[in-house]
């Protein structure tokens, strides 16, 4: 018997249920009952006490895995700026995401210049430790100076 399989010995639903379970628990942050219906949905009977065990017992080595790949950045990054008005007057909205859509950092400024752009692509590079491998704008003339 191989080492999946005898995880989940002495458990009465098969491994895939159980897995699937604690995966839709811990990574889309839902409630027992929330992966209870989801279930139920698949025309599983399951109720919410064993969904609990099971994150229990099997949850902390889901979220390591979770959180190993929630660390990798993709190697394309898309920058933008959106115009916003606070307090009544005109601010910008820079941000960076990748190309799976996680957020890399956002900066609200006054300016929309080549200085601003330097100190939000600076700001973005330093939390981030590496460049991207390609990044993709709204062709704004600040971000070729920055770049």
């Amino acid at each position: 018997m191989n080492k999946h399989k005898a995880r989940y010995r002495r458990h009465r639903f098969p491994p895939e249920i159980i897995s699937y379970s604690v995966w839709a628990y811990h990574r889309f942050a839902l409630s027992f009952r929330d992966v209870k219906e989801l279930l139920a949905e698949r025309g599983i009977i399951v109720s919410y006490e064993s969904i609990r065990r099971w994150c229990l017992k099997f949850g902390p080595r889901y979220q390591r895995s979770l959180k190993r790949r929630e660390g990798q950045l993709g190697d394309h990054w898309y920058a933008d700026e959106v115009f916003l008005t606070i307090q009544g007057q005109i601010h910008y909205l820079w941000r960076a995401v990748d190309q799976d859509g996680s957020v890399l950092d956002i900066l609200v400024q006054r300016r929309r210049d080549a200085k601003a752009a330097k100190r939000f692509f600076h700001k973005v590079l330093k939390g981030q430790g590496e460049a991207p491998r390609r990044l993709f704008s709204d062709k704004l003339g600040s971000y070729r100076v920055a770049a």
